[in-house]
């Protein structure tokens, strides 16, 4: 493993599940806080670090909408989760005295900023660690879609999805541990096989800006670091 960063910029995708921990619900500090050291072990390789965060530990919109509520409605709730997350993980980050900046998509100026690319690419030129919150700021569009369209408008030279296993799999494999393992697939292969990596907008979103997707496991300390400088257990989606 070589101590020189593959990336010189990222964005990362962490899903509100993994700021639970092993609760049931909200936010478990301590996790944060690992996250945020994973983060903070990302900038002392001089990585320039976006970060994504979801709102499912809190809210999902789509659980309003199965119940017969109204969609739009229901995923602007899920946006006011992931800026609650987001402030938590800004939180963490700045306790290891790491520079963090919160970047809004939806406009809540007395709590954060607001997004624009411009604020962003002055943000990650000066050091920070830039977190979006509020999804794209429209209903209908995941987070997995948000981490795809930051990644393309900041210039992200991969998109690091982390997840609850260490990559790829044929099939759940908590559910079925025979289930393959995959190290790298195309783009193409991860829509044709349908495999549950991103949601299908976000994977076409980073073949058409030829983004790579690095899925790893968001629980194993110290795996951001190491899949940066060429080690560490993931699935590459790429299509070079």
């Amino acid at each position: 493993m070589s101590a020189n960063p593959i990336y010189k910029r990222v964005l990362l995708k962490a899903s509100g599940e993994a700021l639970m921990g092993s609760q049931g619900f909200g936010i478990d500090v301590a996790v944060a806080d690992r996250i945020a050291s994973d983060i903070a072990e990302a900038r002392a390789l001089g990585v320039e670090v976006g970060v994504v965060v979801g709102g499912g530990n809190i809210f999902r919109g789509v659980a309003v909408a199965s119940k017969g509520g109204d969609r739009v409605t229901g995923d602007h709730m899920g946006m006011l989760a992931t800026v609650i997350n987001a402030l938590a993980l800004a939180t963490s980050l700045r306790k290891l005295d790491i520079d963090t900046v919160v970047l809004s998509a939806i406009a809540m100026p007395e709590i954060c900023e607001s997004f624009s690319q411009r604020a962003t690419l002055h943000h990650l030129s000066q050091g920070r660690v830039v977190i979006f919150a509020g999804g794209t700021g429209n209903p209908f569009f995941t987070t997995d879609s948000a981490a795809a369209l930051r990644a393309a408008e900041i210039g992200a030279e991969a998109i690091f999805k982390g997840t609850q296993v260490d990559g790829i799999y044929s099939a759940d494999p908590k559910k079925y541990p025979d289930a393959t393992r995959f190290d790298r697939l195309t783009h193409g292969e991860v829509l044709e096989r349908g495999l549950a990596v991103m949601d299908i907008a976000a994977v076409a979103l980073a073949r058409e800006n030829a983004i790579p997707i690095v899925v790893f496991s968001i629980h194993e300390k110290g795996g951001f670091a190491q899949i940066l400088t060429g080690g560490g257990r993931g699935t590459i989606v790429s299509d070079n």
